[in-house]
């Protein structure tokens, strides 16, 4: 119901700013006018619907080269699908398959990781549906579920893949990895990088493993679980709402996402459309959510953030125990943000410290000074400083 509404007041809202700003409205140059119409338009941009957006990665540079990128769905799977990246130097470049988070956002909101990598590398990238458009008959999805489209997906492409996992992905591309060396599957990937992943939240405890901790199970299940209603095609479903994920995130920094507001409404004030259209674009990525099934969300609160169970060594996948000291000899990079207040520093450190079997020359920890949890897979310290260092991982390490 709110989402039907603030999309109305949006319409009207963008209509008004068009009106007020049409250089045939002689009343546009007076008074207030120029600031209301700018007022409406943020508002209109902060209420409007959003869909899924695309990748939109047309091309890419190679030794020089501009190749177009070609982007093609490999393999499909109820709740998810593998998305491939191909262009001319796919071929004998490394196969990396980029994990991307089911936490609220689409896999796009990594789109600066893939543009990054595309030039080296053969990409791939699990792209994940959004629940409340899966059919009921489709069955569930949870953290096993997860594991499994994994290990399915690292077979779909092939041995020799390397596997780069951000920020909650990091558990179960961590467990597949440990499944896999425990059973010596020749697709098992050379090489696994987490970044800011919360492998051990008992480390550096930040707001969201506090918000975990602090209720029991069943507030979960009571508070935030909603069932999806009769106008989408996973009427019926129970999921965790997008939106609420949405919502959580920007109150952890409510301060910085209004003066980001504020900054726009001033840069259209003073007619300066372009930089407005940096913030806009942010927004439209960041703002467009998905919801997750219930059991998935439940489970990851459970398994992950409450019970701690992957460090303790006492996580199970389909009933089997999931050791990460059967891991010899998938390299393992662990990176971390300074400044990240949602996996605080050492929670993914600490997969190195449990990799028992794992060998000195085959671990390696980064921590970027002065990047938050957004920053260490997008944007200019990404770019320059964090994806050199998996690029000569991925080097090193049979690539």
């Amino acid at each position: 119901m709110q989402k039907n509404w603030l999309a109305g007041a949006s319409a009207l809202a963008t209509a008004g700013a068009q009106v007020m700003q049409h250089p045939a409205n002689p009343l546009g140059y007076f008074g207030g006018s120029p600031m209301f119409a700018s007022a409406l338009e943020v508002f209109a941009h902060a209420a409007a619907p959003r869909g899924k957006p695309g990748f939109e990665l047309y091309e890419t540079v190679v030794d020089g080269e501009t190749v177009r990128v070609a982007e093609a769905i490999e393999a499909r799977r109820p709740f998810g699908q593998l998305k491939h990246f191909k262009h001319k130097g796919t071929k004998d470049a490394p196969k990396l398959l980029i994990v991307a988070p089911m936490s609220g956002h689409y896999a796009t909101l990594l789109r600066g990781t893939v543009e990054r990598m595309l030039p080296g590398h053969d990409v791939w990238i699990t792209d994940w549906r959004d629940a409340r458009n899966v059919p009921l008959e489709a069955g569930k999805f949870d953290l096993d579920d997860y594991v499994d489209y994994l290990i399915a997906w690292l077979e779909h492409i092939g041995p020799g893949a390397h596997m780069l996992a951000v920020c909650q992905p990091s558990v179960p591309s961590l467990a597949a990895a440990a499944i896999m060396a425990a059973n010596k599957h020749k697709c098992r990937p050379k090489t696994l990088t987490m970044m800011g992943g919360p492998i051990d939240t008992r480390k550096a405890p930040t707001a969201v493993n506090d918000h975990a901790m602090t209720r029991p199970h069943a507030w979960f299940q009571e508070n935030v679980i909603a069932t999806v209603p009769a106008y989408y095609p996973g009427a019926g479903r129970r999921v965790y709402p997008g939106f609420l994920q949405l919502a959580g995130f920007m109150s952890m920094n409510l301060g910085n996402h209004m003066m980001s507001h504020w900054e726009m409404f001033k840069h259209l004030v003073d007619g300066d459309g372009e930089s407005a259209d940096k913030t806009k674009e942010f927004y439209d990525e960041y703002r467009a959510v998905c919801d997750m099934t219930s059991e998935f969300y439940l489970q990851t609160v459970d398994v992950v953030f409450q019970r701690h169970l992957l460090p303790k060594g006492e996580m199970t996948h389909r009933g089997q125990p999931v050791d990460v000291g059967a891991i010899e000899d998938i390299a393992i990079l662990a990176i971390e943000g300074e400044r990240d207040d949602i996996s605080g520093i050492g929670q993914t450190k600490a997969a190195l410290t449990i990799a028992k079997a794992l060998s000195a020359d085959k671990k390696k920890y980064l921590i970027a000074k002065g990047v938050g949890h957004y920053g260490i897979f997008n944007g200019r310290k990404w770019r320059e400083e964090i994806a050199p260092v998996v690029e000569k991982w991925i080097r090193t390490h049979g690539g």
